[in-house]
């Protein structure tokens, strides 16, 4: 039994058969494969425990989720066992009791990612993987096993700790102008660095601040030097810790060569002194507050979880802890982002079919699945579907996809009553528009008693299955998962992926709400000292933060806490709040500086007081291990700091600048409204509804006459002949009897037009209700209808041999539906 976090049980006696399978027959598969590289060890179940009983249902709950994963000799048995060399045995195989109690010192079940055992392997002590972090992720995800199981399975939860008080201080800069890294670092890293970070690489690997550019490379590297402590640099540590691409042989001395050049270059930037005037809290860095990463997130059913902590490499791990592990290979165009995430720009993130196979066995088990992500598609004109997560071989068979077709998020499964291409799909409406270019929570789920659901951020779209539920039997175990793109490689999505998982089971609403609730990404709670400015000891504004995105920091959530819980907090007034960075106030993204408020009283309850529901960005300076962040106050209790805002500057227009046309555009809402108007057809009408809907994107979206084009023209002409094809055959609010009071339908073409008073019947009501008098340059009425009865002439000319087709009342609606279309049409409606 392996048991995933928080405590759900996976029976995966397939294990063996597989790797039996894969021993002989070299495992075949459908899909295409991608070799990753091989692990330094990978777990085994081979172990069975035949000492004493665990004597409580702690150490049972320890041993099923730590000692289980970590007592084969490729992991810590070798040296943590009852004969190892190394102490304590928290992995011995004679007494799981004797473990238990070596391990308690090394575990913190209110905090597992600060562990000792975490932060030992973290650290790069006897890590089975590539990357030590994403050991620490997954020995983090066994200990929070342990502990959700001890209290029933309720999810990460987050305990909020006083940090160490620092006052704020001076702060080094980096330059506004790159030429002193220009002669400093940047030559070094050209020399050395340029034959995998930069863009035009044959291994490209972000950031690329090797490039010639010097402006492009100093923006990439500046999250990878410390100008105030300099031998902390990444670009030093990775030479001098981690011997990396040492280009001399001697990594300490290539090391002490990068440590001399940035520190050349710090002592050149300039330094922040602190405004003694401000009202100031205590300060902070990112990486030294409370951890919030995935707080209370629902994962007792998770078969494969993507976080993309590791920030570099060539693989996504899958810390679920449910093995075998379903690492991802990335290639193509495939970068990390910053805060935890990854970018897929023209590439793919692949796993094995080997290990793909998890997938089938734990999901046909249940019957039942959830793909949940956290996405950021990177447009709106995707389309294929473009594949952002796919259990498929290709382009006609699939397990499962989660895709994208513009605004749409497509669910395609294979099923009992789906095709092998899991057709037909499930996609949110295209009048919701439910997928937007930024950050979105998706989930799809599927059971055989509901079906496919589709939720977007917490909320379920109301998208009914076409189908009934069906069962999984026709799954196939030899596809593989990808991520943004087919196995093919040919269904390409852009955007990026801040978390992916996998879950056997269809998770609730409330469940569903509860993750999207937790957020995602890198998050830390910022507890910001305010006791000495209100007199109040263990008072702190807290503030929810995450890095962004590799340029900026999000702030959210600002709220006053106080760690005691017996407080009392008297009214204390707080007016004016800024953000601070590295000494001084950001210069943008100031959101709270009209905050108002009242703190204490009524409005204070044990969880706090929110201050605002605002978030913001602030821009990143140094990165996130050097960035000191404060708070300043106009007004908080009985300190005040009297701020006087500089006054905005206006810039005139050119001398020379166009005069501004009398005359604009109609936005595409008011063309639909003015078509709707004129031809008493309303806008919901299915026919005219389905079209607006499709070519809304090509409509004008300003009233600038100079930002016309031809696109909008061809737009408004469908919109025109569908609107004109809905009076004429009795879908509007009037009859075409009532809106062309004496024209007769039920005559033949050749007689409905053959005299000029009959077709004065048809074109003035156009001409009443199409053709205005708006503005000065209004197309004469009588030149109008000179232009549609030269229409209808030609309509209406039926040469030698077809005199049959105009002689039809069909060829009359015909010709009407025409006329009014061009009338419609025109640019009496485009202009106004």
């Amino acid at each position: 039994m392996i048991m995933g976090r928080n405590g759900g049980f996976h029976s995966i006696p397939w294990l063996f058969l597989a790797a039996m399978i894969a021993f002989l027959s070299g495992c075949g598969g459908g899909a295409t494969t991608e070799t990753l590289p091989a692990p330094r060890g990978s777990a085994t179940v081979g172990i069975v425990y035949s000492g004493p009983a665990p004597s409580t249902s702690d150490v049972q709950r320890f041993k099923l989720n730590v000692w289980d994963h970590l007592a084969d000799s490729n992991r810590c048995g070798a040296c943590h066992g009852q004969d190892g060399p190394a102490s304590p045995a928290f992995v011995r195989t004679d007494d799981i009791n004797a473990a238990y109690a070596a391990v308690n010192p090394l575990v913190d079940l209110t905090s597992p990612a600060d562990s000792r055992l975490v932060a030992k392997v973290a650290g790069g002590h006897n890590c089975w993987l590539e990357a030590d972090s994403a050991c620490g992720a997954l020995l983090t995800t066994y200990i929070e096993g342990w502990a959700n199981a001890a209290d029933g399975g309720a999810g990460r939860q987050i305990t909020l700790q006083a940090p160490v008080d620092i006052t704020p201080g001076k702060s080094k800069s980096f330059p506004a102008d790159p030429s002193v890294f220009g002669s400093t670092v940047h030559p070094l890293l050209v020399a050395h660095c340029s034959g995998c970070h930069i863009e035009s690489s044959s291994t490209p690997q972000a950031p690329f601040f090797a490039a010639a550019d010097v402006n492009a490379a100093y923006d990439a590297v500046k999250a990878k030097i410390d100008l105030d402590t300099p031998s902390n640099s990444r670009l030093v540590i990775r030479l001098r810790s981690e011997f990396h691409n040492c280009w001399s042989g001697d990594c300490q001395n290539d090391a002490n060569v990068m440590e001399a050049a940035i520190q050349s270059f710090s002592a050149q930037a300039p330094v922040t002194d602190v405004d003694p005037s401000l009202v100031i809290s205590k300060a902070l860095k990112l990486t030294e507050g409370v951890v919030a990463s995935g707080g209370s997130r629902i994962e007792d059913n998770v078969v494969a979880l993507y976080e993309f902590k590791t920030g570099q490499g060539n693989i996504a791990y899958d810390t679920s802890g449910v093995e075998p592990d379903l690492h991802l290979n990335l290639s193509g165009n495939v970068s990390w982002v910053g805060g935890w995430g990854i970018e897929i720009i023209d590439g793919k993130a692949q796993g094995s079919t080997t290990a793909s196979k998890k997938l089938h066995e734990l999901i046909t088990a249940t019957g039942e699945y959830s793909i949940e992500a956290w996405v950021v598609p990177a447009n709106v004109t995707q389309e294929g579907p473009a594949r952002i997560i796919s259990y498929s071989a290709g382009t006609q068979a699939r397990n499962f996809t989660l895709g994208q077709t513009r605004y749409n998020y497509d669910f395609l499964h294979r099923s009992s009553t789906t095709n092998a291409n899991g057709d037909p799909a499930l996609s949110t409406a295209d009048a919701a528009e439910r997928l937007k270019a930024t950050q979105q929570h998706v989930v799809v789920t599927f059971d055989p008693a509901n079906g496919r659901r589709i939720y977007v951020n917490g909320e379920f779209t109301g998208d009914l299955d076409t189908v009934a539920g069906g069962n999984l039997s026709g799954w196939d175990d030899t596809f593989a998962l990808v991520l943004g793109n087919e196995a093919s490689g040919d269904r390409l999505w852009q955007g990026k992926l801040r978390l992916v998982a996998i879950h056997n089971r269809a998770l609730t609403q409330a469940q569903i709400q509860q993750n999207f609730k937790a957020g995602v990404g890198e998050k830390f709670f910022l507890l910001f000292n305010v006791s000495d400015l209100i007199s109040v000891p263990q008072s702190y504004i807290m503030f929810e933060v995450s890095q962004f995105d590799s340029y900026s920091y999000l702030f959210d959530k600002p709220t006053f806490v106080n760690l005691d819980p017996n407080a009392v907090i008297p009214g204390i007034v707080l007016q004016g709040m800024r953000i601070g960075i590295n000494g001084k106030e950001a210069l943008v993204g100031q959101a709270y500086t009209n905050l108002n408020t009242s703190i204490g009283g009524s409005a204070y309850v044990s969880s706090g007081q929110l201050l605002s529901s605002t978030g913001t960005v602030i821009a990143l300076e140094k990165g996130p291990d050097a960035d000191e962040f404060f708070l300043t106050f106009e007004t908080l209790g009985s300190h005040m700091h009297v701020v006087s805002e500089p006054a905005l500057l206006t810039t005139p227009p050119p001398a020379d600048s166009p005069a501004k046309s009398d005359i604009g555009l109609r936005t595409f809402e008011e063309i639909h409204a003015s078509m709707a108007a004129v031809t008493d057809v309303r806008q919901r009408q299915s026919d005219v509804n389905n079209v607006f809907t499709s070519i809304k994107q090509q409509l004008p979206t300003v009233e600038n006459i100079d930002g016309f084009l031809a696109a909008h023209q061809m737009a408004i002409s469908q919109l025109a002949i569908e609107y004109c094809s809905a009076l004429m055959d009795g879908k509007g609010q009037q009859t075409p009897d009532t809106y062309f009071p004496g024209f007769d339908f039920a005559a033949s073409a050749d007689t409905a037009f053959d005299q000029t008073v009959k077709r004065d019947l048809l074109i003035d009501p156009l001409l009443k209700r199409m053709v205005g008098v708006n503005i000065a340059s209004q197309a004469d009425p009588a030149l109008v209808k000179t232009e549609l009865n030269a229409l209808i002439d030609r309509l209406t000319a039926c040469a030698v041999g077809t005199g049959a087709t105009c002689a039809t009342t069909a060829r009359t609606v015909e010709v009407a539906k025409a006329t009014c279309a061009a009338t419609l049409g025109s640019a009496v409606v485009l202009l106004q």
